[in-house]
């Protein structure tokens, strides 16, 4: 029997992954992973996302070392998400809208990777500065998270406590805040 895997399939397949084995992700995998983002909405569409991919020494060692986590090192693959702040929209009273439309675009690449059998974990904890010193970012690009990717490790790190959620009477309310 052929079966098809729903969004929320999909979504609580989805877990935050620090193990990883070593695994080379095909291309083609990373470029599938990669359009989830490409496509994904933005305020005004103004798309103020870059994406910049590391997976080779002595890059990603350097990558790497801007954060403290050992498991970090696991990971094949790891995509620093950068948001264009020269191109984002700022609403009415000057909020910036590039923050939110990076994390649209970085979920979607962490349930594109979900799909594909493929781990990640958002990495928002890290040394800015030098990640951008690192990569030689303009000053109107910032690095927002670290994705690490790749196949989990046997065990992946995995744990029940990612199915834990509140109940949705305790998260949604009707015609109203009425919590």
């Amino acid at each position: 029997m052929f079966y098809m895997k729903s969004f929320l399939d999909i979504a609580k397949k989805r877990y935050s992954c620090r193990s990883y084995d070593s695994r080379e992700i095909p291309k083609g995998v990373l470029l599938d992973v990669l359009e989830s983002a490409r496509i994904a909405p933005s305020a005004t569409n103004a798309q103020p996302r870059q994406f910049v991919v590391v997976s080779t020494e002595p890059l990603r060692g350097q990558i790497i070392s801007c954060y403290s986590g050992l498991w970090l090192a696991s990971a094949p693959a790891i995509i620093v998400a950068c948001g264009n702040y020269s191109e984002s929209w700022h609403r009415a009273d000057g909020k910036d809208h590039c923050d939110i439309d990076m994390a649209i675009a970085i979920d979607h690449i962490t349930l594109a990777a979900a799909d594909n059998d493929l781990a990640t974990c958002w990495v928002c904890k890290f040394d800015v500065l030098k990640c951008a010193s690192i990569l030689q970012l303009p000053k109107n690009i910032a690095p927002i998270a670290l994705i690490p990717i790749g196949y989990p490790s046997e065990n992946g790190n995995y744990s029940e406590r990612h199915l834990l959620r509140k109940p949705i009477d305790e998260i949604v309310s009707w015609e109203g805040y009425n919590f």
